[in-house]
């Protein structure tokens, strides 16, 4: 417990998933957080949970695509508790999906806007603000898709993702000089509402399943606690990772 005590977190994506997961933890850890997600009311909800356990939170609602956001964002942290020390950006969308041959232009320039050029707003404002406080650690949400391995009909979404790799190894040489960590974790299949949209049937579901060495899916907590880890000083000596949280996703061909 306490691993975050004292420390100020912004987490993207929270409505839901594995950000709502995520401000749980590190509220119970000990940060003060800014949450961050297009929907009022579910922030609204979070927040009323994290206090209710005791832990402090804010709620700013927008959109990820904008970088006036990302400047509220880290303005908001900067005016509430002072600083910031940690970021998870992890906002996403699976984007246009489908046969590539059919997805349109506007579709695929908007899975790379969300999922990468987002990612890069708020990681500009984040880790401005980050060296001013002499060091924190920047976490992104990537995937295994793209990566490990790929499905048909989600190239804008492999794409975008796995720009947050490329992203995330630029920025950790850039700035680890001013102690300032950049990691992304590589989820597998996570019990969420993005996953229940991409696989829709008991078919899909046991076909992901059984893609897994454990045979299941992950539970956004599990993602949750990886994430801790790398905000935390439990891993202050990593950064540029491309951090696997897969089930054995990656190594299984059974």
């Amino acid at each position: 417990m306490n691993r975050l005590n004292g420390k100020v977190a912004i987490v993207t994506g929270a409505s839901s998933g594995i950000g709502r997961a995520t401000a749980k933890l590190f509220a119970a850890e000990g940060a003060k957080v800014v949450v961050g997600a297009r929907r009022q009311a579910e922030l609204d909800s979070l927040v009323d949970e994290i206090k209710a356990s005791g832990g402090d939170a804010v709620a700013i609602a927008g959109d990820v695509r904008s970088e006036s956001y990302h400047k509220a964002l880290v303005a908001a942290a900067v005016e509430r508790y002072g600083k910031l020390d940690v970021a998870f950006n992890n906002a996403g969308t699976l984007g246009e999906a489908g046969p590539s041959t059919g997805v349109s232009e506007a579709g695929f320039a908007e899975a790379l806007t969300i999922n990468l050029t987002a990612s890069f707003l708020a990681a500009k404002h984040q880790i401005g603000q980050m060296e001013k406080n002499g060091g924190g650690s920047v976490i992104f949400t990537s995937t295994f898709v793209g990566y490990s391995f790929a499905f048909p009909g989600v190239a804008a979404y492999a794409a975008s993702k796995s720009g947050i790799i490329g992203l995330t190894q630029a920025l950790a040489a850039e700035f680890g000089q001013q102690k300032v960590r950049v990691n992304a974790i590589l989820p597998g299949a996570v019990d969420t509402d993005m996953y229940r949209e991409m696989n829709d049937t008991s078919d899909k579901q046991s076909f992901i399943t059984n893609l897994h060495a454990l045979k299941r899916v992950a539970a956004p907590d599990e993602l949750a606690r990886s994430v801790l880890y790398l905000a935390s000083d439990d891993s202050s000596f990593v950064t540029g990772t491309a951090s696997l949280v897969d089930g054995g996703a990656s190594i299984t061909r059974t």
